[in-house]
């Protein structure tokens, strides 16, 4: 009796499943058919980065472990670790002064362009015409590194304008790119000065996100203006901030035009940075092998720096 009863509702569960299977098989053949066209879509990109980053990408590891003048292909010999080994051995310039010249360099961009962008944003958001404003200080950012750089090396020639500002105000000259003493914190000013004008971009579209209820709150409470900006407004800056540190130490680390043509690393090595060492050891002394080791050091220090920051802001509260 039982089996009589299930044999009918078998029956029926059967034929419902042969019924469902086609549309199964129709809907799985249309997902194929969409996946295989989302890869066809993809596949100028996929192939874009192949070409330009996963390819050069793979010949740099192999380069960072081997010797190679940079002619032949056959002529490439395996030597292991020994090119990260050489850049740190003893007698080595890379870890000082290259490699504290470049953290040095990109400390100092970040504090005085943050600075100054901060104050310049903030007396911008004040101001009429802030368009006009926001577009005289990208100017320097639709530049070329080399125009800035050319008309910064005059400006500190003995005779240039900035010595010339000194001696009107009672001060000798300054010797700024012949100095040891003074040719890295000065080109760390042009750095600053041209980097500056994308900061203020992001950070004058940060304040216009600060709530104004937070201001006529502070206003009723009698707030002074240094404490609405301590209290108010760099606290909520907070990702604005985060981007530009971020932004500004990877330019930083990774800069090599402005050096190359205000001081080519001297006088001696005291503008001598990561990348234009990179570029003298792979394109003048044709040591490739080192360069590209150099490279991935200055890879392992950019990640290290940009990890630091994203987790002192965390710590902050900021989740980024």
């Amino acid at each position: 009796m039982v089996n009589a009863t299930l044999a009918p509702e078998s029956t029926e569960r059967a034929a419902r499943d042969r019924s469902a299977a086609p549309g199964v098989g129709v809907r799985t053949r249309h997902r194929r058919r969409q996946t295989v066209v989302a890869y066809l879509f993809l596949a100028p990109t996929l192939l874009f980065y192949a070409v330009f980053l996963a390819l050069p990408l793979g010949f740099a590891v192999l380069l960072s472990t081997s010797r190679w003048a940079g002619f032949d292909l056959g002529d490439i010999d395996p030597v292991g670790l020994d090119n990260f080994a050489g850049l740190f051995a003893d007698g080595s310039t890379f870890l000082a002064p290259i490699l504290t010249n470049t953290l040095l360099f990109a400390l100092g961009t970040v504090v005085l362009a943050l600075a100054g962008s901060v104050l310049v944003a903030t007396c911008i958001d004040k101001l009429r015409f802030q368009g006009l404003w926001r577009t005289l200080y990208f100017l320097p950012i639709v530049t070329t590194v080399v125009a800035v750089g050319n008309v910064w090396k005059y400006m500190y020639q003995p005779g240039g304008l900035v010595n010339g500002v000194l001696n009107a105000v009672g001060l000798g000259s300054v010797a700024f790119l012949q100095d040891p003493d003074t040719a890295l914190p000065a080109v760390v000013v042009v750095q600053a000065w041209a980097s500056v004008g994308s900061a203020i971009l992001v950070l004058t579209a940060g304040l216009k996100s600060v709530p104004e209820s937070y201001y006529e709150a502070a206003a009723l409470d009698g707030a002074g203006p240094a404490t609405v900006f301590w209290r108010i407004t760099l606290p909520l800056l907070r990702p604005s901030l985060l981007f530009v540190c971020v932004t500004q130490f990877l330019t930083g680390l990774q800069s090599f035009a402005l050096i190359i043509v205000m001081t080519k690393g001297g006088p001696g090595d005291a503008t001598d940075v990561a990348a234009l060492e990179m570029y003298r050891q792979a394109f003048s002394y044709g040591d490739w092998g080192t360069a590209s080791a150099a490279a991935f050091v200055l890879f392992a220090v950019v990640l290290v720096v940009t990890l630091v920051q994203l987790w002192f802001f965390r710590r902050k509260g900021e989740d980024a």
